[in-house]
């Protein structure tokens, strides 16, 4: 199944990370909190929101930083994604 976001919306994936203690011990993701980075997966075609022309500036497989309350998180085919507005998107993660 594919998701098409509508307008400044974007669908992200959190980036699986596995941390591991001091002493070795390796926490689950389940143990962690969750992570405020993830891959975009697609992306809206933005338009006039409110009044404003809004310009998607994120495209799909950008890594991105996220604020913590934002979006709706969904379970699709097993998998887990979030529903964001481009203006949730804190920054763009370049390597």
């Amino acid at each position: 199944m594919k998701l098409i976001p509508l307008f400044d919306r974007v669908v992200i994936q959190h980036i699986e990370s596995h941390d591991t203690t001091a002493s070795g011990i390796i926490l689950p993701s389940s143990a962690q909190e969750k992570p405020q980075m993830a891959t975009v997966i697609s992306v809206g075609e933005g338009g006039v929101i409110d009044g404003k022309e809004i310009k998607m500036v994120v495209r799909p497989g950008d890594v991105v930083l996220y604020g913590k309350y934002a979006g709706s998180e969904f379970k699709i085919d097993g998998e887990e994604f979030i529903v964001i507005r481009q203006s949730d998107i804190l920054a763009k993660v370049e390597k």
